[in-house]
Parts: C-alpha cells; structure tokens; sequence
C-alpha cells in the first residue's frame, strides 16, 4: 500500500485519510490540534477499534460523530492517555506499563504540561482501562493485532494490512530522543521494520509513512549522535542541528532532546 493511496474527508477542524485494504478500512484521523496529534481507527465488516484517542474536547467530539454508525469494539490506549471522555461506554484496553506511563509516569507529567498550556480546550482526564492487555495477539473488530510492549507503553502491529503503530517517527520533524542510548534503541527498532518488510508506519503524530521514511530517520538519528559527540552543551547542539536540519519542524521536541543528551 502506498503511503499517498488515500481519499481525503474534510471535518470542521481535522480531516481522515481513509485507506482501503479491501476487508480492512483504515482511518487515518489528522486532529489539527495543538500538538498535531493523529487517530487511527482500523474497520472491518462494520466493526472497529481505535489506536489511541484525541485528546482536546472538539476533536472528541468532531471523531465521535464521525464514528456513528460504527461498532467500535475497543480502543487501545498506549502513548496518549488523556481524552477520557472519548468513547466512555466502549472498553479500553492497555498494558500495565502503559497505564503507570499515563496514571502516575512521564505520560501523566505530560498531560499536566498540556492542560498547563491548553486550559480547558484539552481533556486532561485519563482514561479508566477496562482491560489490561500482555504481549501477543489479540483480536477486536475482527482484526489480529499483535502487541509489543516498550520500555514506555506498546506498540502494535497489524499484520492484515502490514503495518505496525508506534509512538513517533516523522522523517522530515525532530522527535524526542533520550540520549544516546535511546537513540541506539529507537534505531534498532526501526532497522526491524526495513527487516519486516512493512508498508505502512502509524504514529501518534504523523501521517503514515513508509520505509524510505523510515531509513531518512535511521541516518538523522546517526547523525544527532555525531553532531551530539562534537557539542560542548545544549545551546549548541540545538544551533548545529537546526543548521543542518532547516525544514524540520518540532523545534520543541529538539528542546527536549538537547535536555536529555546534555542533562
């Protein structure tokens, strides 16, 4: 499936690229929210299930309508656990390291730091997981999905359309990137998809992307470690990145990122 194979459906704020996989619909819900958070929603035979939640109230409520109609089996929260007023009658489904990250871990520290930021517009309450899933293979709406927990939350994989869901990648926007070691880490997990053959990479703050996305990050990622290696403090590893990266955006997330390797 190409990444750029889609029809596109105008909402008031957001918009879905919905791709079809023949049984398998995949809703791709671009929120255009504060901090560009994107929804997955996979279909199949007038079920569905969720990856994840929008977190402000009218993309709550601009997904919820879009959604009726549909029998939404579940919705797994992983990385993104505000917004728990999206679906409150249907079950959530979560790993236990997921629910500390979002309850009392740096996912709760980040919700705070939004509902700071954002005020009343953004759903600071967390969701409430009815079901507390392991690694492995389970099936909602008809659809296998296999769970990959990580050091944060889980990623999923989905092997009917070939495409796995995880927290970040974005090719061409700078992410959050804990030192060096984590770099090493996020590095090896992308150089498993290029081994896996996926078509398709759903993030929390992407549109999908595809393996030549994924190897544009594997070589940022490289080099944030050299340029890292050549840098006396944040200050100036933040000014040689932008130097050599102009056009990405996520200037915030880079913030973050010369924190950690310079901490």
């Amino acid at each position: 499936m190409n990444k750029n194979t889609f029809s596109t459906i105008k909402l008031a704020k957001g918009e879905i690229n919905r791709y079809d996989f023949g049984e398998v619909k995949l809703h791709a819900y671009k929120t255009k929210d504060f901090i560009d958070d994107e929804v997955f929603v996979l279909e199949k035979a007038g079920k569905a299930v969720a990856l994840e939640s929008p977190c402000f109230f009218d993309n709550i409520r601009e997904l919820t309508d879009y959604l009726e109609g549909l029998d939404v089996q579940g919705v797994l929260i992983a990385y993104h656990g505000a917004g728990g007023s999206f679906l409150p009658q249907t079950p959530k489904y979560a790993t236990q390291n997921a629910v500390e990250y979002s309850e009392t871990g740096g996912g709760k520290a980040l919700i705070n730091q939004f509902a700071g930021s954002f005020g009343e517009a953004f759903d600071a309450s967390v969701h409430s997981i009815d079901h507390v899933i392991q690694e492995g293979s389970i099936v909602l709406g008809d659809i296998e999905l296999l769970i990959k927990q990580t050091s944060e939350a889980f990623d999923v994989e989905i092997p009917e359309i070939n495409a796995v869901y995880t927290h970040m990648l974005g090719h061409d926007c700078h992410s959050i990137v804990a030192g060096e070691k984590h770099a090493d880490a996020i590095i090896q997990q992308l150089k498993g998809y290029m081994d896996q053959g996926v078509d398709l990479i759903l993030t929390s703050h992407y549109t999908p992307e595809d393996l030549k996305d994924v190897q544009t990050k594997i070589d940022y990622l490289e080099n944030l470690k050299t340029i890292a290696a050549g840098c006396k403090n944040a200050e100036e590893f933040q000014t040689q990145v932008k130097k050599q990266y102009p056009a990405y955006s996520g200037d915030n997330y880079l913030e973050m990122t010369a924190g950690f390797f310079f901490a």
